[in-house]
């Protein structure tokens, strides 16, 4: 099997570096409409351009819903998660791939010399894995052509 040699910065060039956030003090039922506007996962909690957490789908499933809390009443800085598992531009595809793997998280935020410059979700990484194998295939069918026409 071929190593997956993308890097985080590739892909976000590739998708862009468009985050959304909410501050801690915005309403959970504020933060999952935005997450609803934009069709996203996931908000990062930024508190004076600082990143505090991270709000999830998860965070609402499992710390709203189920405890019957009103997401109008709930502030996101109550529901976060706060300890921020992060990334950096250099790091590679196949180490986010194993973190995100093994710590079932589903979104990490990437940080550039210790400001947020983008996140990754595990589609971006799926889809990073594909290209390269498909760019990979696409090498050994022309090897393979060349080979034989020869």
């Amino acid at each position: 099997m071929t190593a997956i040699t993308a890097t985080v910065k590739q892909v976000l060039e590739q998708k862009g570096n468009v985050t959304y956030s909410v501050t801690p003090d915005t309403s959970v039922f504020d933060a999952l409409a935005m997450m609803a506007l934009h069709d996203i996962g996931a908000v990062l909690v930024m508190d004076t351009g600082r990143l505090v957490g991270i709000f999830t789908e998860r965070d609402y499933a499992r710390k709203i819903v189920l405890k019957g809390l009103s997401s109008r009443n709930v502030k996101v800085g109550e529901m976060m998660t706060t300890n921020v598992q992060t990334i950096t531009v250099s790091d590679q595809i196949a180490e986010v791939m194993g973190t995100m793997t093994n710590k079932r998280f589903r979104h990490l935020p990437v940080l550039d010399d210790g400001k947020v410059v983008g996140i990754i979700t595990i589609g971006d990484v799926v889809k990073a894995v594909i290209q390269e194998q498909e760019t990979t295939i696409q090498h050994l069918a022309n090897y393979i052509a060349g080979d034989i026409a020869t």
